[in-house]
């Protein structure tokens, strides 16, 4: 019976066919400020999650989406995620046409039920339910109802009306229901006035609205989704999971609920504490030991998800990683914190939200924001960070994976947020050298020596690490910028340190790189790096623009022509300063040597939109002066064999 009332005060109770019958779906009854830019339109969307209690939520979702080309198709994919703590109770579907017409019903024997992960993860529980009506006459309406349970209360939903790019919203509503006196936290963003807060028999229910949302134009180097978008987030108070109990107000509250999940969890055989104490003993220096047992653990274990119900925050014992020289991040992580606990060693068991575009949590909103952990170990007044999934990168780096963003760090008085290191533009320092000979046939022998350094070298440490020779060979095939070109030979060393770097040497012959043209020679002198940006000039931007990798590219290159050759037009030296960096190129032509010297800082840092057409000037500038070329005539002795 009390489901019977929320579903009536959240406007749930009505049949599938009841909107479509008068044509409710009816392309032409979208109003026109929606259509522009749009892909898709959601129609309409009423969500409810009722928490039941600490232990049992129930979530109910029913929305219509209108797909107006091909490229919403994406929109009108049914898939549902499942597990443990996830039971789809039931799914409902119908398909309608450009009128509103009813075309098609969903039959449950349609619905496809596939696995959830990926070919990381040896064991999980994690399922999906998929359906496609794949309707392809445009435009067309899909309608989907679909009730979840959530066995906990650990996780609730986000509202997003507008869930892509140009995606626009007709309407779009979540109620939050709950007892009276429990608290339901949530964040908004482009959300104006507060919830319309209603109570009806002993339930307290939390609503929000939308209506008539535009789609919003995709913009180069936008801020995150949530800043430009309306967005509202959800937290519990008091929550629990699978009979683990834990309250959110703080993240120190926080920290405590996922302390207690691994307090215990920490205890060595003996075999491999004489290990540790072998490997440790003999070193005096703290960052020395923890990098000894660093790459011991990486030596003797290796990176698999293995994801169960609670096995999703909860880490397996450091005696199942010692004994099957596996585990995913949480165990791996674990059994780094009781190796370097034997050794007398404290660290943090740390939570991070991880990925390359993933830098940046609500840290004013406690909840449940992170997929990943790393280990902090402090040492006198610096931090030694490792990511314990990886068995190559060295002691103290992260990468652009975790760098550079708030993280959780628990212990047993609970959790705290702290930063991780960001690497700046001197640590991502890339330097080639190029020297160059061009034959009779125009032909360039190029042999390069590079060093990447920070954030630059990560591709290069995956490629050598996760390749064999053939196939970094096919990767330099494909993405050196030449025409024609054959790799004769190639060289890559790793510094393993605090601040890795990658040092590479290439052997390229490159056909017909120069131009021959009469007695006329044109040959560009930048001959490796070059930028690629070109932006699309917008002089309707509305977004500010977030610029979020810094570093510094310097290059220098000697090219040796053939005899007989004098310089008709140099490009003129090129001194860029801006706010968004700095860009300096030059040429010389001495004898038949020519040198380039090439230079670009480019700065991080957010900046308002109206300096969008300065960004896209200075981009312009620096492709263009990349590829200018230098004019070099034959001498007439020459010409005559004088």
């Amino acid at each position: 019976m009390e489901k019977k009332l929320i579903i009536s005060c959240c406007c749930l109770i009505m049949g599938l066919t009841v909107f479509a019958g008068d044509g409710e779906y009816a392309v032409t009854k979208i109003p026109a400020v929606l259509l522009k830019n749009a892909n898709a339109v959601k129609r309409m969307e009423q969500i409810s999650f009722e928490v039941v209690n600490t232990g049992e939520a129930i979530l109910k979702k029913r929305y219509a989406i209108t797909i107006l080309n091909e490229n919403g198709d994406q929109q009108a994919l049914f898939m549902e995620y499942y597990d443990k703590m996830f039971e789809i109770k039931n799914i409902e579907g119908a398909l309608y046409d450009a009128g509103g017409k009813e075309l098609k019903r969903l039959k449950n024997k349609q619905i496809m039920d596939i696995t959830g992960s990926d070919d990381n993860n040896l064991i999980d529980d994690n399922r999906r339910k998929v359906h496609d009506f794949f309707h392809r006459i445009y435009p067309y309406t899909v309608e989907y109802e679909v009730e979840i349970r959530f066995e906990g209360t650990l996780f609730f939903p986000v509202w997003l009306p507008r869930e892509d790019e140009d995606f626009a919203v007709e309407q779009s509503s979540i109620s939050i229901i709950s007892h009276p006196d429990y608290t339901v936290r949530y964040k908004a963003f482009n959300y104006p006035g507060e919830p319309v807060v209603t109570t009806e028999k002993n339930r307290k229910i939390l609503t929000w609205e939308v209506k008539e949302l535009p789609a919003i134009k995709d913009e180069y180097a936008s801020p995150p989704w949530e800043d430009i978008n309306t967005a509202v987030y959800f937290g519990p108070t008091a929550f629990e999971v699978q009979k683990y109990k834990g309250n959110m107000e703080s993240w120190q509250d926080f920290g405590k609920f996922v302390y207690a999940l691994k307090a215990g969890r920490d205890k060595l055989p003996d075999n491999i504490k004489q290990v540790v104490h072998q490997l440790a003993d003999p070193v005096r220096d703290p960052k020395e030991k923890i990098a000894k047992l660093y790459e011991y653990m990486q030596k003797n274990t290796r990176y698999i998800s293995i994801q169960l119900g609670i096995g999703g925050w909860q880490p397996f014992d450091a005696a199942y990683v010692a004994g099957k020289s596996y585990g995913d991040c949480k165990a791996l992580t674990n059994y780094m914190f009781s190796l370097l606990k034997e050794a007398g060693i404290n660290s943090y068991y740390t939570l991070v939200r991880a990925g390359r575009s993933a830098k940046r949590i609500m840290a004013d909103f406690p909840s449940s924001q992170f997929n990943h952990v790393i280990l902090c170990v402090p040492v006198s007044s610096d931090t030694v960070w490792l990511e314990c999934t990886s068995q190559t990168l060295p002691a103290g780096y992260l990468g652009d994976f975790t760098c550079d963003r708030h993280v959780l760090i628990v212990d047993e008085n609970g959790g705290k947020l702290i930063r991780t290191p960001k690497y700046a533009m001197k640590e991502n320092l890339q330097t080639r050298r190029v020297k160059a000979v061009l034959d009779e046939e125009d032909n360039l022998r190029v042999k390069s020596e590079t060093v990447y350094g920070g954030l630059q070298q990560d591709n290069y440490h995956d490629l050598i690490h996760g390749l064999s020779k053939d196939k970094v060979k096919e990767v330099l095939h494909e993405q050196l910028d030449f025409a024609t070109y054959e790799v004769n030979s190639f060289e890559y060393k790793e510094t393993r340190s605090v601040l890795p770097e990658v040092e590479e040497k290439l052997d390229i012959t490159v056909n017909n790189y120069a131009t021959l043209t009469g007695k006329r020679l044109f040959i560009v002198p930048n001959v490796m790096t070059r930028t690629y940006h070109r932006l699309t000039p917008n002089e309707d931007r509305k977004f500010d623009i977030e610029l979020g990798f810094e570093y510094k590219d310097v290059d220098t290159v000697e090219i040796t022509i053939p005899a007989g050759y004098s310089a008709e037009s140099v490009p003129a030296e090129i001194s860029l300063s801006t706010k968004f960096g700095n860009y300096q190129s030059r040429v010389k032509v001495e004898g038949n040597r020519i040198t380039y010297y090439r230079s670009i800082e480019h700065f991080s840092g957010t900046y308002p939109a109206k300096d969008y057409a300065d960004l896209v000037k200075f981009y312009d500038a620096m492709y263009k002066a990349d590829r200018n070329k230098l004019v070099l005539v034959k001498n007439e002795t020459a010409a005559k064999g004088f």
